[in-house]
């Protein structure tokens, strides 16, 4: 298979940021609906619909963009020189511009407005310590379930991030797009918008410190895997080759 363009790796990264967001704050909405007053049970759903798809989009567009479709995922790999600036750079904008579409789409398809401002207040330093470490997880089990064989990233890291929903104080956003498109809607999934300087400074952290335990406990990561496996394609683009 022939290496993606630079196109198509970006269309990729903008298209599963976007249905990611569609999937958290879409199963969000639904979930406070038919979930009425039961929190615990609006989470179980949404945390089901997010994780779920998230392993979908990763062993479908893995092998064309790397399926990072997260700020602190591209930046880990810039710094261990997987991905190259204008790389990194064009995909964090994509990253972007999907999380917000995606959060707009849901808006669209619940008939709910689609300009909004969250309400929902999380701060604090319990919930800023939670980013980092679920974060930290997040970089961890991508690292580590790389190297496995089968293609086993994809459900790797959809079973991580329905495990940090509930063992993290923030429900684990571990994502700064994410968390940035999640000050747009004021529903189950919302953040208030002030709140979203500390969650991002506490997922760069918790990423860098998972890339240097990663790097160190697990060396350098595996190349020249066949492309058509979602391990091994990850985080690089079809055939290995980086967008730089």
């Amino acid at each position: 298979m022939q290496p993606a363009s630079l196109a198509r790796r970006l269309a990729a990264e903008g298209l599963g940021a976007a249905l990611l967001l569609a999937a958290i704050v879409g199963s969000g909405i639904m979930a406070e609906r038919l979930a009425g007053s039961n929190v615990a049970l609006a989470l179980l759903c949404n945390t089901m619909a997010t994780a779920a798809l998230l392993a979908v989009l990763i062993a479908v567009l893995a092998p064309i963009s790397g399926a990072h479709f997260n700020p602190a995922v591209t930046l880990t790999l810039l710094k261990q020189g997987e991905i190259g600036a204008v790389g990194a750079a064009s995909y964090i904008v994509m990253q972007l511009t999907g999380a917000v579409l995606g959060t707009w789409l849901a808006h669209l398809m619940f008939g709910a407005n689609v300009l909004q401002l969250a309400t929902h207040v999380r701060t604090g330093p319990a919930l800023f310590f939670s980013e980092a470490v679920a974060t930290f997880g997040l970089i961890f089990t991508i690292f580590g379930a790389r190297r496995l064989p089968g293609g086993m990233l994809p459900a790797l890291v959809g079973l991580y991030i329905a495990s940090a929903y509930w063992f993290t104080a923030s429900t684990s956003f571990a994502n700064p797009a994410v968390t940035i498109a999640r000050a747009l809607t004021d529903s189950f999934a919302g953040i208030e918008p002030s709140g979203v300087p500390a969650f991002i400074a506490a997922e760069l952290i918790g990423a860098l410190a998972g890339g240097a335990v990663s790097a160190w406990l697990f060396g350098a990561a595996p190349h020249g895997a066949a492309p058509n496996g979602a391990a091994a394609s990850f985080p690089a683009p079809s055939g290995g080759s980086t967008p730089r």
